[in-house]
């Protein structure tokens, strides 16, 4: 039985790291965690914060992904938006959810992300 998602994996292009912990940890206020050794030696990086983890993994043939994208909730949706924008960040508000502060923005890859106002917060 499913009880919760672990993490989520997106891929990253080689040698793109450096860049991928500027956005997740300066930008997105993420900590990266340890890869295994054995992982680590494939490249890519690791990301979590609070309970969210993800992991962006190195694929040769990288192509970012436009459509398919995680859903992450934050507390303070327009704070967090306007933090991401001053910190040089893309983010386009959609309302097309009635009732749901979200937004889209991509990482420096071009990856699409979703960020989800947390209800109440």
């Amino acid at each position: 039985m499913l009880v919760s998602v672990d993490h989520v994996q997106l891929a990253a292009p080689p040698g793109s790291e450096d860049a991928l912990r500027a956005y997740y940890v300066g930008v997105l206020g993420m900590t990266e965690i340890p890869k295994p050794p054995v992982l680590a030696a494939r490249g890519g990086c690791w990301f979590q914060s609070g309970a969210v983890q993800l992991h962006l993994g190195v694929e040769s043939d990288f192509r970012p992904a436009k459509k398919a994208h995680p859903g992450l909730r934050v507390t303070g949706i327009e704070a967090y938006a306007a933090r991401l924008e001053s910190l040089g960040a893309t983010v386009t508000w959609d309302d097309n959810i009635p009732g749901r502060l979200r937004f889209y923005s991509e990482d420096p890859v071009g990856n699409r992300l979703e960020f989800v106002g947390a209800p109440g917060l």
